[in-house]
């Protein structure tokens, strides 16, 4: 990570007494340390992060993929466990995911130069979903990319691969965009973290974005947070067995 990226979890969390309304207020401080402009020079190596669970609940398993960001070739990938820290709180995941997120990047080895991540920027009740969040404590620029609306409303979407409307919260302020990554799927709810301008960010998720629905840095630390992989082998071998 960068000189000034948080070296421990002490430092990232600083402040915080573990209570929800605590996070809550922190949420509002940090929020207003976002930066919402293109801060990012050429994009060389490109992450996405995602974030599972195991035992019932009991562990976090967060991923990160780093890519070539030319030729989308995985580059490294890194998986953190970590024990669940708090409980599923709507609005407070990054409070709950971070830790794991945070020793995933830690053992990583290497910066990345934009970070992609499953979840909310600044869409969020707070302006800090968990990419503005881990976009404010390492400095580095990153997207939320979502698969559900958290708050915010939109005018209808076309069907259209590319097609996006603007999101806007209760004020009128456009907080996100909603775009459709494939012909007549669900779409994405995009939202800048840290670094990145609402303009800019659903471009950087097309630019990525291949055959699938998801952008291919969310996508495969999506595969490897769920364990979609193992989970399949694990499946072909019992069949083998029979």
């Amino acid at each position: 990570m960068r000189p000034d990226t948080p070296q421990s979890l002490a430092e990232a969390f600083s402040g915080w007494d573990g209570s929800p309304a605590n996070a809550r207020e922190m949420q509002k401080q940090m929020a207003g340390q976002v930066v919402l402009e293109d801060d990012f020079g050429p994009l060389r190596l490109i992450a996405g992060v995602d974030v599972g669970f195991e035992e019932a609940g009991k562990i976090t398993r967060a991923a990160v993929v780093l890519l070539d960001a030319d030729t989308l070739e995985p580059v490294a990938q890194t998986v953190a466990r970590v024990p669940t820290c708090m409980p599923y709180i709507p609005g407070l995941l990054s409070f709950r995911e971070l830790p794991a997120v945070l020793q995933a990047f830690d053992s990583l080895g290497q910066v990345p130069d934009l970070i992609f991540s499953d979840g909310h920027g600044i869409a969020h009740p707070r302006g800090l979903g968990i990419a503005a969040h881990l976009g404010v404590i390492t400095g580095l620029p990153t997207i939320g990319v979502a698969k559900k609306i958290l708050t915010g409303q939109h005018e209808a979407l076309g069907e259209q691969r590319g097609d996006q409307v603007e999101l806007f919260d209760k004020a009128g302020h456009v907080i996100g965009t909603v775009l459709r990554s494939k012909d007549k799927v669900r779409p994405l709810i995009i939202s800048p973290g840290n670094r990145v301008s609402l303009e800019t960010a659903p471009q950087l998720v097309m630019r990525y974005v291949t055959r699938y629905r998801l952008p291919e840095p969310t996508r495969l630390a999506d595969r490897l947070a769920s364990r979609r992989d193992e989970k399949r082998a694990g499946s072909q071998r019992s069949m083998d067995l029979e």
